[in-house]
């Protein structure tokens, strides 16, 4: 046992939730050596998820750090009731117990004085005698406090595997006091039953209490985790040796493949996953493992696919007797722009054809071609649908159209507790289903739109084949391209200048395999080199905070978007949102606070990260934070027109979005999209990436890094091929 440090945490200077890594500043009960003058302490160490306020215990020894000087190293660390009038306050104010914020908390205090601690525990309905204290905030106070102290067992357990305090709610949530029975038992079932608990969190608790490295309950969490894993590249299986190799690499074990084998061999008994046949590149056949879910999805796509091109029943069948020439000439007399004849066949195709896609890059008329198709419907009194994966996709779907446009979600009546409403017993009614954005539905959802489609409606399909593939798992757009079974018209002519955009032109450029204009004479696409990662991630804030503000007028924050292509690194997502974050949003705000690992600030550009349909905000949108309640435990992000409300236990859905991936800036468009691009990311340097991150911008595009970076990304154009077999199942039948 060390050296024990007590006192109150003032404030959470660094916290990385992978590791615990902490920094902090505290306030020692006594006066200490190493204290600096405003009478802190600093601490570090690998610990649980601390907020400021809170009176804690450290553990450890005192070190001397060569740049930060006198510290002190804490190995372990436990809440401590606060002793005096002061650490009260600032221990019920820290946000620990739901319907007590910093205000509330002085009230309380203020009035009970030390006696505070023993009337929450003894007599909470006292508390009404604090004015402004109802009775509604005594019940929700009394609440908190008593499961508070109920879980407080369980908290120190999981706290002591380094598990953060609002994790640890999620697990006491799910499973009451039985939470530490189960975790002993299977502490792999963590990563199984709780959102934002992986297979390494789990893990490291399983290490610590002592399962051997070899077990069953290993074993088999490590082959679900690597198909998850696969699952989030975008893939729909893996090959069975890749899934040994990549289970194996993730437990760290040499000579257990033989153990791998038998626990897929048992999940597969148990049906936890499939196991088919699909040929491989060169047409031999192999295993290939999946998720039951994608099984499904994979198999019954192909099917209802196959479905509805059998079918011999059309809701168009009626325009059969058209004399195609004279009715797209009078569509064509409607418009001031006239159709080409790949525009006029793509029409033709949709109204006659019961699935087609309808694909080409920027500016090719792809839309234009779309609001004749719907032109001809409503002309000939046939109904349609539009939607798009996204709400944002969907919005715009909308706006270029003049037409109503939703989400897939919601055309489909989706609802957490019902599922999808629409489906093979309660199909859509409508003669055409179109999807815009086609290149980002992922193979579920695919399915269960497919499922909502009677036979002989028609389908079509408008998206970017050069794009990057869904965030979700299958590759559907180029798989039904690939497959040869769908009829596809791929529009080539670029009509879209707009006064001469280097946009449009260079993202033409990009994808021919050309190096893009570069030269700067342009109004809209700019240059700037940077060699080293830390002068470009520099460039980029200055770029972001004034240069483009002081000169062009646009606003940092809701015009401008960064797309980085790659999450590590010094111009990753995450070191940008930081630098951003303190460039745009800096301390000294009314309102902050550590949630889930990260640090939340009122103005906060944030993005949500996983589907929430109760909620109704979906993977990719993107707020701003609104305000923090300290009383209710709650963060307001306000996702475009209205406000959505976040328990802090539900905050590890939110990321902060100065900086995003490219692929989560897929079916959304920006006025300004600034890009880091270097060749430190040449694990990530595709065509088709930097295709996409030019093409989301509407106004301005900024590119920041190497010519040579440029140039590495326009010549790789071998798209990283994803495990799926839709294609194969199409072209064979089924």
């Amino acid at each position: 046992m060390g050296e024990l440090l007590k006192g109150t945490v003032e404030r959470v200077t660094y916290y990385n939730a992978e590791n615990g890594y902490t920094v902090l500043r505290m306030k020692p009960e006594q006066p200490r050596l190493g204290m600096s003058r405003d009478g802190l302490i600093t601490v570090v160490g690998e610990l649980p998820e601390i907020q400021p306020g809170e009176s804690v215990e450290f553990d450890g020894q005192w070190v001397q750090d060569a740049r930060y000087g006198h510290q002190f190293r804490a190995e372990s660390v436990r809440q401590v009731m606060p002793a005096t009038v002061e650490g009260m306050r600032r221990y019920l104010g820290s946000g620990l117990i739901k319907g007590i914020g910093p205000r509330t908390a002085e009230k309380i205090v203020d009035y009970f004085g030390l006696d505070t601690l023993n009337v929450l525990d003894r007599d909470p309905e006292r508390l009404m005698e604090v004015p402004d204290v109802g009775q509604k905030r005594m019940q929700m106070i009394a609440r908190a406090w008593a499961e508070q102290q109920a879980i407080k067992e369980v908290m120190l357990f999981l706290q002591g595997h380094r598990i953060s305090t609002s994790l640890a709610i999620k697990i006491y949530k799910t499973y009451g006091d039985e939470a530490i029975h189960k975790v002993q038992e299977n502490p792999y079932r963590l990563a199984r039953d709780i959102w934002g608990i992986g297979f390494l969190t789990a893990d490291k608790i399983a290490r610590d209490l002592g399962l051997p490295e070899d077990s069953p309950h290993r074993m088999a969490a490590g082959v679900i985790y690597a198909l998850n894993e696969a699952t989030n590249d975008g893939h729909v299986f893996l090959p069975r040796p890749e899934l040994v190799r990549l289970a194996g690499e993730l437990l760290r074990l040499e000579g257990v493949a033989d153990g791998i084998e038998a626990a897929i061999d048992r999940l597969h008994a148990a049906e936890e996953i499939a196991i088919d046949t699909a040929p491989d590149a060169a047409g031999q056949d192999r295993e290939a493992v999946y998720l039951p879910g994608l099984y499904h999805a994979e198999v019954g796509v192909a099917r209802r696919l196959r479905q509805m091109l059998d079918a011999p029943d059309s809701r168009l069948a009626d325009l059969g007797s058209v004399h195609w020439g004279p009715f797209l000439a009078a569509l064509g007399a409607e418009s001031p722009i006239a159709l080409t004849e790949q525009q006029r066949g793509a029409v033709r195709q949709a109204l006659s054809s019961k699935v087609t896609i309808l694909t080409g890059g920027p500016g090719t008329g792809k839309t234009f071609t779309m609001k004749t198709v719907i032109a001809a419907l409503q002309r000939t009194g046939h109904s349609f649908l539009l939607c798009s994966p996204t709400g944002r996709a969907a919005k715009r779907l909308s706006e270029a159209t003049g037409q109503p446009a939703q989400t897939i979600h919601r055309l489909l009546g989706y609802s957490p507790a019902e599922g999808f409403a629409r489906n093979e017993e309660n199909p859509l009614d409508a003669d055409m289903i179109i999807v815009d954005e086609a290149s980002m539905i992922d193979l579920s959802l695919f399915y269960h739109l497919l499922k909502a489609i009677a036979p002989e409606t028609h389908l079509l399909l408008v998206g970017d084949a050069d794009q990057l593939p869904s965030v979700g798992a299958g590759d559907v757009l180029r798989d039904l391209i690939r497959s040869g079974t769908i009829p596809v018209t791929r529009l080539e002519t670029i009509f879209r200048q707009e006064g001469g955009s280097l946009i449009i032109r260079n993202a033409h450029r990009i994808n021919h395999g050309e190096q893009p204009d570069t030269r700067n004479e342009g109004e809209d696409f700019f240059f700037f080199g940077a060699e080293d990662p830390e002068s470009a991630a520099a460039l980029v804030v200055d770029i972001v905070r004034n240069r483009l503000p002081e000169r062009f007028g646009f606003d940092p924050l809701e015009d401008v978007q960064v797309l980085a292509p790659m999450h590590r690194g010094v111009v990753g997502v995450a070191a940008l949102n930081q630098a951003l974050q303190e460039a745009l949003n800096p301390r000294g705000r009314p309102a902050e606070r550590w949630i889930m690992g990260r640090l939340f600030r009122v103005g906060d550009k944030v993005m949500q990260v996983r589907n929430n349909y109760d909620k109704e905000v979906f993977n990719g949108d993107i707020g701003r934070v609104q305000a923090i309640d300290f009383d209710e435990q709650s963060l307001i992000v306000r996702m475009e027109d209205r406000l959505v409300t976040y328990d802090w236990s539900e905050c590890d859905e939110l990321v902060h979005a100065y900086a995003i991936s490219v692929h989560k800036s897929q079916g959304s468009e920006y006025p300004v999209v600034v890009m880091p691009i270097l060749t430190q990311h040449y694990m990530m340097l595709q065509r088709n990436l930097l295709y996409t991150a030019v093409t989301r911008a509407r106004r301005m595009v900024v590119l920041v890094g190497t010519r040579k970076a440029i140039a590495i990304a326009v010549r790789n154009d071998k798209i990283a091929q994803r495990y799926s077999a839709l294609a194969w199942r199409l072209g064979r039948g089924g």
